[in-house]
């Protein structure tokens, strides 16, 4: 700032008259809970959060395949390769494949890996979203579970773009997964 221009001091979470507006977040921004002067931009009401604001149900619902598909194995194993060596991967991938179905909400996924929501207009979101729209079941989710005792976060090997397609659509949607420890 120059001088001469009067200041003003802005305390954070200070509240414009009980409205709930935070005045340090940005128009169209929220804060993220857990996360001090973090903020995420507001996104387009859909799924449950349409269903929770208007009383409406979601206009379409994920349809899942029972088992992954085999090309995403190998996507997995490219993730892999940038955390692990050949060998581990060739164990993760193998657990995977031998691994049981599980079902995992697509909020708690995103939060279990530590990742943010893409974008709507991410393009290989968008394409998921396309599927889903046409009643086209998606592949089952590849993870890696995180270690909670060494502060490691779970690893979305293969499926983070279809998690946040679901996610768009209804954040409660039971995404199957095979996950194995690492």
């Amino acid at each position: 700032m120059s001088r001469g221009r009067l200041r003003t001091k802005q305390r954070p979470h200070q509240e414009i008259s009980g409205k709930g507006h935070d005045m340090t977040t940005p128009a169209g921004s929220k804060r993220t809970p857990g996360q001090p002067g973090a903020t995420v931009k507001t996104q387009t009401v859909t799924g449950a959060a349409r269903k929770a604001r208007t009383g409406s149900s979601p206009a379409v619902s994920v349809r899942w395949l029972d088992i992954p598909q085999k090309h995403d194995y190998p996507a997995a194993a490219s993730y892999l390769s940038l955390l692990a060596g050949p060998s581990k991967i060739r164990v993760l991938v193998s657990a995977l494949k031998s691994a049981p179905v599980a079902h995992y909400k697509a909020k708690d996924i995103l939060r279990a890996a530590g990742l943010p929501l893409l974008p709507e207009g991410d393009v290989h979101v968008a394409k998921d979203l396309a599927q889903i729209h046409a009643g086209n079941p998606l592949s089952p989710c590849l993870m890696i579970r995180g270690k909670i005792r060494n502060c490691q976060q779970a690893q979305i090997a293969d499926g983070y773009h279809r998690v946040c397609a679901s996610y768009y659509t209804d954040e409660d949607t039971d995404i199957p997964v095979k996950i194995v420890k690492l």
